[in-house]
């Protein structure tokens, strides 16, 4: 398959960092790393207490502000989750804005950063792209970006706004829109709006990576910060629990509620026709898995699980756009292969370019969170959301 040349080095780094890489060169790398992590650590601490101690300001928007975020990069399953809160605060007579930064969108157009220009409008005066207003879907994945565009599709009631300054898009979903309840995606490190509710997210399988802060491993800030916390919510558990990893968090946070959950698969659903197919749809068929994730093992362990012969395996780098001719090439070789069907995620389904011609089907896989414990703790957060003051 092939990569850009971002991807390829993206994907050297992790192998780097994961010490799959072996030799001088990825060891003298790792050390210099290690340093920069450290540096990088220091920053991250230092900002915290500045805010902790009010040296910093958050923002007060006058309305209820959860974040929804978590401490490594990518890979937690934070999309089904962030649906799942807005859809129950929806549910239960919030109006609900999902506030992101978008990445990965594509920039601004030539044409609309000259008429900002030419009316002077500085960054803050920009108004944000607005994915959905609760009535209609208004910008696609590309322009919007892919956790928007999804979240903004399975949500038709819920407002989906993208801008870096969540500042700004927050009051525009309360001034504009009417939002009395905003969720911060992915909004665990931003401090500069305060929030009600810090909900994280912990990977079961891969909770704090190798434990050092970016760029020698995977966390944004240090494993410690997780006392902030005041929902934690274990993903991809099963049912056997996570009794070690509740015990390390807890160590680390004495106060949160902790649930656990998996993102179970639903259905199939045809990327084009939308015509959706029980899972049992897979059981027996030769499979091509194609995706554009963080950890597409998972993915495709998944399609076997459900009893899949899984023939071919393409991957990308995480949130790769896809071109038509990279489509029509894994629609070739799938064919070839004798694969019956091609399978992708969801979030990969938003980035797939128009086929006007098909020789195989294709489906992503809708995913959606259970919940395996902690459930009356979810509910009680819910409530204090919806029925405390601001």
């Amino acid at each position: 398959m092939s990569k850009t040349g971002s991807e390829r080095l993206e994907a050297y780094f992790l192998a780097v960092i994961a010490d799959r890489m072996k030799g001088a060169g990825p060891s003298t790398l790792r050390f210099v790393l290690k340093q920069c992590s450290k540096l990088y650590s220091g920053i991250m601490s230092l900002r915290l207490r500045l805010y902790e101690n009010r040296f910093l300001r958050a923002k007060v928007l006058g309305c209820q502000v959860i974040s929804i975020g978590n401490l490594t990069v990518g890979g937690t399953g934070k999309t089904p989750v962030v649906e799942v809160f807005a859809r129950e605060l929806q549910r239960n007579g919030r109006k609900v804005a999902i506030l992101s930064r978008g990445y990965k969108k594509e920039e601004t157009p030539f044409a609309e950063k000259l008429k900002n220009l030419l009316l002077f409008r500085t960054p803050r005066q920009v108004p944000p792209r607005v994915v959905s207003d609760g009535k209609r879907l208004l910008l696609d994945s590309a322009m919007g970006g892919d956790e928007p565009y999804m979240l903004a599709s399975n949500l038709p009631d819920v407002c989906v706004l993208v801008d870096k300054d969540r500042v700004k898009s927050g009051r525009w979903a309360i001034q504009k829109l009417g939002c009395d309840t905003l969720i911060l995606d992915d909004g665990f490190q931003y401090l500069k709006l305060e929030h009600r509710a810090d909900i994280v997210l912990v990977d079961r399988q891969h909770p704090f990576d190798n434990g050092c802060v970016l760029p020698r491993g995977l966390l944004r800030e240090s494993a410690r910060h997780i006392r902030r916390a005041s929902f934690v919510f274990i993903t991809k558990s099963d049912e056997r629990g996570a009794k070690e990893l509740r015990e390390r968090i807890r160590e680390m946070n004495d106060h949160a509620e902790i649930a656990e959950c998996r993102h179970t698969p639903r259905r199939l659903q045809d990327v084009y026709a939308r015509e959706a197919k029980p899972l049992s749809f897979l059981r027996g068929k030769k499979v091509a898995a194609l995706s554009g994730i963080a950890r597409p093992l998972g993915f495709e362990d998944s399609l076997e699980k459900m009893g899949a012969d899984v023939v071919l395996r393409r991957r990308f780098g995480d949130h790769h756009r896809y071109t038509q001719q990279e489509i029509i090439d894994a629609v070739n070789a799938a064919v070839e292969r004798g694969a019956e069907m091609i399978v992708t995620t969801e979030k990969d389904a938003v980035r797939f370019p128009k086929l006007e011609r098909r020789d195989i089907p294709v489906y992503f896989l809708r995913i959606e969170i259970e919940l395996l414990s902690g459930e009356e703790d979810f509910k009680d957060v819910i409530r204090r959301i919806c029925f405390q003051p601001a």
